[in-house]
């Protein structure tokens, strides 16, 4: 079984492949400050949640956008596990043709994204990852990274108007019944939600007057199955996009 690792800025996806079947899916908050002793203990309390055993991993793979820990995690896995550990980046095999300026720039969760949505939907694609910030990538009709598109993520907006102001409140990631709210928090939620999703359909059209054809759109994140429903395009929303693609990186590289 492989333990694949993606650590986002506010989120740590934890997840079990055994083969190409997904047997562990779990996320936990990231935390700078831990140490590699309590990560593995963190990972060892989900894999008895599921009655695996450390001795069932044969091999890890961790994919980062915050290598400031990614030596404590790889310190981790290999402390719990013993096994290989492989992180994303150069030099690791993962057979994306990556368009762009200078492609060591490219995060390793679009990279990893980008693998698994090839392997699995129709060409051209508009990948959507909603975390920490909103990213979007495009994929040509032959599969080759063109590039993308960064922006705040919805929960990061929020939480950065509610800083800045004082009337504003926390909200939940949750539809009004109507785009014109009638008090803070409809209107807070209308903007989250409503304008996110007008922001990606109006993304979706743009990109796709680029790529030249109507292209395959899929969503990932945590906050996309609050979002892509409300938008006017059709959206596939895949939670495990990052497992799927962290599972075909690390055989390529067996």
């Amino acid at each position: 079984m492989l333990f694949a690792v993606d650590i986002g800025n506010t989120n740590i996806v934890a997840g079990v492949m055994d083969d190409d079947e997904i047997r562990v899916f779990e996320r936990i908050t990231t935390d700078r400050n831990k140490t590699d002793l309590e990560y593995a203990v963190i990972f060892k309390n989900i894999l008895d949640l599921y009655q695996i055993t450390a001795s069932d991993i044969d091999g890890a793979i961790v994919s980062s956008v915050v290598p400031e820990i990614n030596s404590t995690l790889k310190n981790a896995l290999k402390k719990l596990f013993g096994c290989r550990v492989l992180i994303v980046g150069p030099g690791v095999k993962t057979g994306l043709n990556i368009k762009i300026d200078d492609p060591a720039q490219l995060g390793a969760d679009m990279v990893v994204a980008a693998v698994a949505c090839i392997n699995e939907y129709p060409l051209p694609q508009i990948i959507f990852d909603l975390g920490t910030a909103t990213t979007i990538s495009a994929i040509d009709k032959d599969g080759n990274f063109l590039g993308g598109v960064i922006t705040a993520g919805v929960r990061t907006s929020v939480e950065s108007i509610i800083s800045k102001t004082s009337q504003l409140v926390g909200i939940s990631f949750s539809a009004p019944k109507h785009a014109i709210g009638k008090n803070t928090v409809e209107s807070m939620q209308s903007g989250s939600v409503f304008g996110t999703a007008a922001m990606m359909d109006g993304m979706i059209d743009r990109i796709s007057e680029e790529l030249g054809e109507p292209a395959s759109v899929i969503a990932t994140g945590g906050l996309a199955g609050y979002i892509a429903p409300y938008c006017r395009h059709s959206i596939i929303c895949d939670d495990n996009l990052l497992l799927k693609g962290l599972n075909i990186i690390y055989k390529k590289n067996s």
